[in-house]
């Protein structure tokens, strides 16, 4: 073994200073030479511990300055410490976690809906020379709602609807045969356009700002709202709604029960050639009792040829007024009971005088949940003024739920129609509604003499496949089409496919 002579030479001082061990009889001794060198061994591996911690401080000292040299660089480099490289992949990570972050956070509140309804119909005991072939037709729309950044305790936001169609279905043979009804309201194509080509349109695009009440008060504390919407809309949205008849993509598709017949194929709304309108409508909600909320609306809109599509908006406008309230019947059943009137002046007359006149009506929308799955709805509307060729008009009907059956995702619906022809129209006796159409279309008879009212009834059942898909026979029964007492019943067999996002 190979001894340090400083070593040894401290261990001997250290020896040689030591006390003496005194005998009790005899004289002081020296330690041993074993003691001695089992000392110097353990100096000795304490020194090389002591060299071996120096060492490994020092290669610390270089890793840590080759990880602060890589931290300061976003390179990565296969010569880097491994802590580093592993660091540096978990940053990318995170990085790459926030973007979808950040757009879900930009997406949060968004809401899209998407539906194609495609439908076939054909029809029976039309007049000779009227067209029995198969009918064809496709809508698809797509709506988008974006909230806005809340303005202090307003809630506001944007929705744009974009509509796509083609094929008019049957409606237009019906039109030529003068009868009231619209056999098929998810038919959309311009009229005029050509049948090639697929029409696609911003249908719908308005503000919406909903003001807590009372002014400067705390929104979440808020029962009560004044909601105010402008744009290009649908007024369908806003007034006449109804639970179990309002979507012709899912429930009835013959237009009577789509919205109340006097606004809707009465053309009373007037809305532009694809079923919009321009218009303002403002809302009081009031939500004191959370379980009965009632609403007060009012709305005015651009009607008519020009003024539904932004040319001489002022002009003729339609105003229209609705209370609606919901209630707790048959055993605490959501009832929603809605009443509206409106007034527009500057109408064309149905007979193609020169002079135009002042409408002024009334409706009635009702859906009333009686049972687990079964709703009761009707409508009713009257015009108490102006010319029309029905003036009178009531619709009747039930939506079932397909739990009954065990389908709980299916519904029934069935529904009947009143319309009755006005005294104006019986007087003019006919021809002058569809004379013209007809007589180039050859289809019909212009010389008899309404009547009555022309009554529709609808029964439909929707099979849902999937929870997007849907298939829904369809049958319409339709007599005296147009006040004609003479006029065949006319039978319609359809099916309808509906895809919903």
């Amino acid at each position: 073994m190979r001894h340090r002579p400083g070593l040894a030479l401290a261990l001997a001082g250290l020896l040689g200073s030591a006390p003496t061990l005194a005998a009790s009889d005899g004289p002081a001794s020296t330690p041993d030479a074993a003691v001695f060198q089992q000392l110097l061994e353990r100096m000795e591996r304490l020194e090389a511990r002591n060299a071996q911690l120096e060492r490994e401080v020092r290669e610390l000292r270089q890793e840590r300055e080759a990880v602060d040299k890589s931290l300061a660089s976003t390179r990565l480099s296969s010569n880097e410490p491994e802590l580093t490289t592993r660091l540096k992949a978990v940053e990318q990570d995170v990085v790459a976690l926030k973007h979808p972050a950040k757009l879900a956070e930009k997406l949060d509140g968004i809401a899209v809906d998407a539906a194609l309804a495609t439908v076939w119909q054909r029809a029976s005991g039309l007049p000779h020379g009227a067209d029995h072939g198969d009918h064809f037709n496709y809508r698809a729309d797509l709506s988008v709602e974006v909230p806005l950044d809340a303005l202090g305790n307003i809630e506001h936001k944007l929705f744009a609807h974009v509509r796509a169609g083609q094929g008019q279905g049957l409606n237009e043979t019906f039109g030529y045969l003068g009868h009231f009804n619209v056999p098929n309201a998810t038919a959309f194509a311009v009229s005029g356009a050509d049948p090639n080509d697929s029409v696609t349109l911003l249908g719908q695009a308005w503000y919406q700002a909903a003001i807590p009440l009372p002014l400067g008060g705390f929104r979440d504390r808020s029962r009560q709202t004044l909601e105010l919407t402008f744009g290009k809309m649908d007024i369908f949205g806003f007034f006449d709604q109804n639970e179990a008849a309002s979507d012709e993509g899912s429930q009835f598709i013959n237009g009577l029960f789509v919205h109340n017949p006097l606004l809707d194929v009465g053309g009373e709304v007037g809305v532009d050639a694809n079923g919009f309108q321009p218009g303002l409508v403002a809302s009081y909600v009031n939500e004191n009792n959370g379980s009965e909320p009632w609403r007060l609306s009012f709305g005015v809109f651009g009607a008519g040829d020009t003024a539904s599509n932004y040319q001489d908006t002022a002009d003729s406008p339609l105003v229209i007024a609705q209370f609606d309230k919901t209630f707790k019947f048959f055993d605490g059943r959501t009832g929603n009971y809605r009443a509206y009137a409106w007034t527009r002046r500057d109408v064309p007359r149905f007979d193609d005088e020169v002079t135009s006149s002042r409408h002024t009506g009334f409706g009635l929308s009702v859906d009333q949940q009686v049972g687990n799955g079964l709703i009761l709805f009707g409508r009713y509307g009257q015009l108490l003024r102006g010319k029309l060729p029905f003036d009178r008009a009531i619709t009747l009907g039930t939506q079932i739920n397909g739990a009954y059956w065990g389908r709980a995702a299916d519904a029934a619906g069935i529904a009947t129609s009143w319309l009755r022809a006005s005294g104006s129209y019986r007087r003019a006796g006919g021809e002058a509604y569809y004379s013209a159409a007809s007589v180039e279309a050859g289809t019909a008879d212009v010389t008899f003499r309404p009547s009555g009212a022309e009554r529709v009834t609808e029964l439909y059942y929707r099979y849902q496949l999937t929870p997007q898909f849907s298939l829904s026979p369809d049958l319409q029964w339709i007599q005296r089409g147009g006040a004609n007492a003479d006029a065949d019943t006319v039978t319609v067999f359809g099916l309808r496919a509906n895809i919903t996002y």
